[in-house]
């Protein structure tokens, strides 16, 4: 097993920034694209339940539309508040950013059935996001 690779620092040990400060600013940027589908989602759920594939009762957790659309309503503007803070530096949105990715993607498997080709996409990005904020995220105080 290969050691971990250590974070380039200078002489007086601040962190450098290397080519892995893209994935958190792509990370970032993600969340906010995510935190808009996230509101968009929410809205159509709101105002059009008929737009969806199933019915409530054809859901994981069986709820009406308008709950759901709350949910993804709130999820995407506090998931877009977290993706800014991620592209300023702010460590607080790494780790935020993290736990509401995993929430999202477990969100999004609730809602697979409505809308299966969405949630595929959310679920794969909030991965990236995951992995992103995990492993590169430390370089992203660098911005601060």
């Amino acid at each position: 097993m290969a050691a971990p690779q250590q974070v380039p620092r200078d002489f007086y040990g601040e962190v450098q920034p290397t080519g892995w400060l893209g994935w958190v600013l792509f990370a970032g940027l993600v969340m906010l694209l995510l935190g808009i589908f996230h509101a968009i989602a929410g809205l159509i759920a709101l105002f059009n339940a008929n737009y969806y594939l199933v019915s409530p009762n054809g859901l994981v957790v069986n709820v009406d539309f308008a709950v759901w659309g709350w949910v993804h309503l709130i999820l995407g503007i506090v998931v877009a508040v977290a993706g800014w803070a991620v592209m300023v530096g702010q460590t607080w949105g790494r780790v935020v950013g993290i736990v509401l990715a995993l929430l999202s993607a477990i969100i999004n498997l609730g809602f697979l059935p409505a809308y299966p080709v969405w949630s595929v996409i959310f679920i794969a990005l909030d991965v990236v996001v995951i992995y992103a904020l995990a492993v590169h995220g430390k370089e992203a105080r660098t911005l601060a």
